[in-house]
């Protein structure tokens, strides 16, 4: 696949789908497909379906038609994943991808295990957002599309400063300042600004943030009683493990908050030493070799001592 365009020609139907609780990247990659398909594709039916988005991220073209119910039986001609690792990662919207006639895969996540028909990853791509760019006419790029696809690599490169941040990432963010979007306003409020409340949630979670490993290892979790007593929901935590991993002599940050079932979703984050990659994938999770996530069951000091113990190994 060299272009999404070689993809659409006799297709009636799209829909386009990412990972269960969208971040910047999988928003900003879901809709820039669906904008450029609607703009340039008028006699394709496209849909995008997500759980749920960000407050952060509905100013961005087209978020506002994003479906989240798949209740609804549907066979598509074609179904895009995007910035998803595997079907189990699509949520609900899973059983279209099993039942459309042709399946594409756009992914960097090193743990993708080309699941679809065609498939575009390359796990050294800053992000799904940056793949997006390569794969679509830069000549029809609105700046619509353009805001979406920086929101995207923005959020994954921590605003350029990540190790996945390449030459070639930053001579894409740069033709894409040159579309007329407002890339400082977008950077400060989709990245920077928080609420009062999950700044509050953020001190907590320093505050209860403990060493292991001598000093290597930093751990915090939030509890479902921390999230009722700040008025905070999970997709308000984003941030949290970052500002842990650049504590002073960390290597490894990881950062755990308790769902509703009382399992806990971990992230993990490294400076380099420590390939939480490999780790996500020992406990049935995955991502990138310095960002990656997955979820875990029973008690949380034995899922402590677990996770601490296989860091170590490395």
């Amino acid at each position: 696949m060299h272009n999404l365009d070689s993809q659409l020609t006799g297709v009636k139907t799209v829909a386009i789908a990412g990972h269960v609780r969208p971040d910047g990247d999988c928003v900003g990659s879901c809709l820039a497909a669906y904008n450029y398909i609607k703009t340039y594709y008028p006699k394709i039916q496209v849909t995008v379906y997500l759980e749920p988005i960000p407050n952060i991220f509905k100013f961005l073209a087209g978020a506002a038609e994003i479906v989240h119910s798949c209740e609804e039986d549907v066979c598509h001609d074609l179904f895009i994943a995007l910035d998803c690792g595997d079907t189990g990662r699509l949520g609900a919207a899973a059983k279209y991808f099993e039942a459309a006639n042709k399946t594409i895969c756009i992914d960097h996540h090193i743990s993708n295990d080309s699941f679809a028909d065609e498939n575009y990853i390359f796990p050294k791509s800053s992000s799904t957002c940056e793949l997006i760019f390569e794969l679509l006419d830069e000549n029809k790029i609105t700046k619509e599309i353009a805001e979406c696809i920086y929101v995207g690599m923005v959020h994954d490169t921590g605003v350029f400063q990540y190790s996945c941040t390449s030459a070639k990432t930053m001579e894409a963010a740069g033709k894409l300042m040159e579309m007329g979007i407002d890339f400082s306003k977008i950077v400060d409020e989709t990245f920077y600004t928080k609420t009062f409340e999950q700044n509050q949630i953020l001190g907590k979670a320093l505050l209860n943030s403990e060493l292991y490993a001598d000093g290597k290892v930093i751990v915090s979790v939030v509890t479902r009683a921390d999230m009722e007593e700040f008025h905070v929901l999970p997709k308000h935590l984003d941030g949290i493990v970052n500002q842990l991993r650049v504590t002073k002599g960390v290597e490894t940050a990881v950062f755990l908050y308790e769902n509703e079932d009382g399992s806990y979703k971990v992230s993990t984050r490294s400076n380099g030493l420590v390939n939480v990659a490999k780790l996500a994938v020992t406990f049935g999770g995955g991502g990138h070799e310095r960002a990656a996530g997955f979820s875990m069951t029973g008690k949380l000091t034995e899922i402590i001592r677990t996770i601490v113990t296989e860091i170590e190994k490395q």
